[in-house]
C-alpha cells in the first residue's frame, strides 16, 4: 500500500513538472514570458544534476540540492537587506 503511495505521489509530481515545462515553453513561444525567467526555474535542476555528479547517490544529492538552495536564499536576503539598508 505504502508503494502504491509513493509511486502515486511521484507520478502526480513528475506530471506537475510536465505541465509546468509545457507551459513555460508556451508563455516563451507567445512571448509573454522572459528567457531568462524561464532560465532560472531550471536552477535546482542544474543543481541536483551537479551535486549527483559529485556524490553518486540521489538522497544525499537531494539533501545537497536543499541545502545550496537554501544557503543562496538567506544569502540573497541578507545582500537584498544590505542594498536597502546602504542604498546602493
Amino acid at each position: 500500500m505504502v508503494t502504491i503511495s509513493v509511486a502515486l505521489a511521484i507520478g502526480l509530481m513528475a506530471l506537475g513538472v510536465l505541465a509546468m515545462i509545457v507551459s513555460g515553453i508556451k508563455s516563451l513561444s507567445q512571448g509573454k514570458q522572459d528567457v531568462k525567467r524561464i532560465g532560472l526555474m531550471s536552477v535546482p535542476f542544474i543543481v541536483f544534476g551537479v551535486s549527483f555528479a559529485l556524490l553518486g547517490d540521489f538522497p544525499k544529492a537531494g539533501v545537497m540540492t536543499a541545502g545550496v538552495l537554501m544557503a543562496g536564499m538567506v544569502l540573497s536576503i541578507a545582500l537584498t537587506g544590505l542594498r536597502g539598508t546602504f542604498k546602493f
